[in-house]
């Protein structure tokens, strides 16, 4: 089995917050791996894996970062690869870790999902990959589907819920 997506942090202190990106991927069985890299205190090793990615089989990259924010960013500026960003809530409430994400210059793009929106990024990977895979578009269907039946079942159990002046 060869990663097909690669998760990166910015530190292992991130974990909570990605794993949730871990557990969708594996529960769509997409292969995938985790590591922690730092754009501002492993640069060399940033590079050496944005340069390989796509020659080592990955097709989606999410990297998560907090306050500075800048590995998804500089991972992007080095693979013609999707790149998924996840701004960490480390300080200023993920605000400087969003905008550090978002704000990229023309020709960088860094896909954005809400702070500490790791499961979003988990589901957007595999949205990209089930582009070409009929199968697992499949799954991401039936996977959109369930969470509109959450919605209705929610509705059935509020409709039981009595008030004295509920309409």
């Amino acid at each position: 089995m060869k990663a097909k997506v690669s998760i990166i942090m910015g530190s292992t202190s991130d974990l909570p917050v990605m794993e949730k990106a871990a557990q969708i991927l594996n529960d769509f069985k997409i292969p995938f791996e985790i590591n922690a890299l730092s754009a501002h205190r492993t640069p060399e090793e940033v590079e050496v894996f944005a340069k390989n990615a796509m020659n080592n089989g990955i097709k989606v990259i999410i990297a998560g970062a907090g306050m500075a924010a800048h590995l998804p960013g500089v991972i992007a500026a080095m693979t013609p690869l999707p790149v998924i960003g996840v701004p960490i809530k480390a300080s200023l409430d993920g605000m400087d870790a969003l905008l550090a994400i978002a704000q990229m210059p023309p020709g960088i793009p860094v896909a954005t999902v809400a702070i500490n929106g790791a499961m979003n990024a988990g589901i957007l990977a595999a949205q990209i990959i089930a582009s070409g895979d009929e199968a697992l578009q499949a799954e991401v269907i039936k996977f959109k589907e369930s969470l509109k039946q959450k919605i209705v079942k929610a509705n059935e159990d509020l409709a039981t819920v009595k008030y004295e002046y509920r309409v």
